[in-house]
């Protein structure tokens, strides 16, 4: 084993025991469940025989990507493969709604499909109309991220005009897109501040600036799934309910704020030479299980809303580290019991934030974190999680039903049912295997 895989893997090596039956009993009883069908006839209870094929074609648990490469790319050829590829492993796409690209003018949003081009920010309605034509759900990111606030508003001093300007900018929002988006991160990366060089708003120092957005949000998507989104995780001192993180939510929870998920990033954004240190605290079973834990005393669904694994370069070594550590999180994440939803980031090699296009010596395309490679060809990474999403986590079955009853246990998620009656009649049908049902189904044949 290389020096770099033993230090990655080290924590997953000494605790295999731990990840195994944490990972093996999560997985049984919190992403399956047991269906029954009874067969009829339009006249009454089939008592004949028949063969029941059975295939899931759509996981209930949420995987997926941003999708800010949408038409993106330098040639049509990468847009084509793009559009095609995305799909094969993704059910939820991040759209992106920063405030200073959807809005760069002010009063002259970019909502519409063929509005002027910014790289990387691909315009809401061509993001929707491609989830609908390939059957994904889109989740918007986000209402109010600080670090994104036009340069327009940015230095306003009157908080009064921020929030009313936000206001708009949510109803606008709402009226568009309440009704075809489910799911709204609200408030995104609270602490950056004056951290590294960020710059930060007038309205970031007023202390109501994250209440206000929620009482917005509740006001403006009564009927969405709210979520609160945070980079500053899996550290020594967030292991404990005197975080940062946990206060802001236990402070906006007692002020009668919706929360209805929790966020967590995981982007492992550390030099190659800080390995070591992030894999004892990102990369240890241990610890990941017992912050997940941590967070779900509030009651609330989790989602991994952003995740980056480096490879660091294109050596066959590097790669094959960043496809081993994705098939030891994402079975953590996966059968963790209030797990909703793990979006990677970056499907691309070369297409990252706060870098040029392709070059891969700059900002996030430093890490090398895509799943595909800047020649669209698939990484180790990619290959392990569709084996993991579409062979290892896929219920697949023929039963032979000597009666008019059958039952199988599978991932939740839709499915596609044949039957074949003795007589050789042939019918099909799509049921929804969920934890909220009791997943019993009638099927007339």
């Amino acid at each position: 084993m290389s020096d770099r895989k033993n230090t990655v893997l080290k924590f997953f090596d000494e605790q295999k025991d731990y990840f195994r039956d944490r990972v093996t009993s999560g997985i049984e009883a919190y992403r399956k469940g047991t269906a029954s069908i009874t067969l009829a006839t339009p006249n009454g209870v089939l008592s004949s025989g028949a063969k029941v094929e059975i295939e899931q074609i759509r996981h209930y648990f949420r995987f997926g990507a941003n999708l800010f490469m949408l038409d993106e790319f330098e040639s049509p050829e990468k847009n084509a493969i793009y559009r095609e590829k995305f799909p094969e492993l993704f059910n939820i796409a991040t759209l992106p709604f920063y405030w200073s690209t959807l809005e760069p003018t002010e009063g002259h949003p970019r909502f519409a499909a063929d509005s002027e081009k910014i790289y990387r920010r691909p315009a809401p309605d061509l993001c929707l109309d491609y989830c609908r034509e390939k059957g994904i759900e889109p989740k918007c990111h986000c209402l109010n991220y600080e670090s994104f606030t036009p340069e327009w508003l940015r230095w306003n001093p009157d908080y009064g005009v921020f929030k009313e300007k936000l206001e708009r900018r949510f109803r606008e929002i709402a009226e568009r897109y309440a009704g075809q988006i489910p799911s709204f991160e609200v408030t995104n990366e609270h602490f950056w501040g004056k951290y590294g060089n960020r710059t930060y708003s007038r309205a970031y120092d007023e202390p109501d600036f994250v209440e206000y957005s929620y009482r917005l949000a509740e006001k403006y998507f009564p009927n969405n799934h709210l979520i609160i989104n945070e980079f500053q995780l899996w550290a020594p001192e967030t292991y404990n309910p005197r975080n940062a993180y946990w206060l802001l939510i236990e402070n906006l929870l007692l002020k009668g704020c919706r929360i209805d998920s929790i966020g967590m990033q995981y982007h492992s954004f550390y030099p190659r030479e800080s390995e070591h240190a992030c894999a004892e605290l990102r990369y240890n079973p241990e610890r990941m299980f017992r912050l997940m834990d941590l967070y779900e005393q509030f009651g609330l669904p989790l989602q991994i809303t952003e995740m980056t694994i480096p490879a660091y370069s294109l050596a066959p070594e590097d790669e094959e580290v960043q496809a081993e550590i994705l098939e030891r999180v994402y079975p953590m994440f996966f059968s963790q019991k209030n797990m909703e939803a793990v979006i990677y980031w970056n499907v691309v090699d070369g297409y990252a934030a706060f870098a040029p296009m392709g070059d891969m010596t700059a900002g996030e395309n430093t890490f090398a974190g895509g799943l595909l490679r800047f020649d669209m060809t698939e990484k180790p990474a990619w290959k392990t999680l569709d084996r993991l999403i579409n062979k290892e986590w896929h219920t697949s079955l023929s039963l032979s039903v000597p009666g008019n009853m059958a039952s199988f246990r599978g991932f939740y998620g839709d499915y596609r049912v044949k039957i074949t009656t003795e007589n050789g009649r042939v019918s099909e049908h799509t049921i929804s295997l969920t934890p909220e049902s009791d997943n019993h189904f009638t099927l007339i044949v």
